[in-house]
């Protein structure tokens, strides 16, 4: 186990608190007139899926768990879970919908990802920072509107909605950050 202080806090973090599993969701620096300052978090019990918000002062300290990174290819979805299978023991292991969270948006067949194992059991999903998805449906693109700030929604081949600029069209693969959420620019063509 390692120690994380509150200044070191970041959306993803895994820490134990009150012998519970916990991860930060989102979190904010806030100072108070004559207090000091806190981070005002969201956090959400691993377990049972559910989100508290929870404040604490800043340099408070929690232990972090020792968590195990896995390999392992996205294969496919059902009602229940996602399935994914290790690259070294081609052993498939299901991870329940609500221990993924936002990176069910991002996750496309065949991708290649690093399982979180606690305790000999997934807790989660790391994406790389960026991917690329196809564009499945939006309103047409304005013909040289490549310079405009506007953007309109588009949905992508896993169902997640994005604000994409104008000129984005049904078809085009687009690179996203995962982190944000947020359109970065157009797929280079091979």
């Amino acid at each position: 186990m390692g120690v994380v202080g509150t200044n070191a806090f970041r959306k993803g973090l895994k820490l134990i608190i009150n012998d519970e599993l916990w991860e930060v969701v989102d979190y904010e620096y806030s100072k108070m007139a004559r207090r000091g300052a806190v981070v005002r978090t969201k956090l959400r019990n691993i377990v049972t899926g559910a989100a508290q918000d929870m404040t604490f002062p800043l340099g408070e300290t929690f232990d972090t768990p020792d968590i195990e990174i896995r390999n392992m290819q996205y294969l496919y979805s059902d009602d229940i879970a996602y399935n994914f299978m290790d690259t070294e023991s081609y052993e498939q292991v299901p991870i329940s919908r609500n221990l993924l969270g936002e990176a069910q948006k991002y996750l496309k067949e065949q991708q290649e990802v690093k399982v979180q194992i606690y305790d000999g059991s997934p807790i989660g999903v790391e994406l790389p920072t960026v991917v690329e998805l196809e564009v499945t449906e939006t309103e047409p693109g304005v013909k040289g509107d490549t310079v405009s700030s506007t953007t309109k929604p588009a949905t992508l081949e896993t169902g997640a909605i994005v604000n994409v600029p104008l000129f984005v069209d049904t078809g085009t693969v687009i690179r996203i950050d995962t982190r944000t959420g947020k359109y970065l620019e157009r797929a280079k063509t091979k």
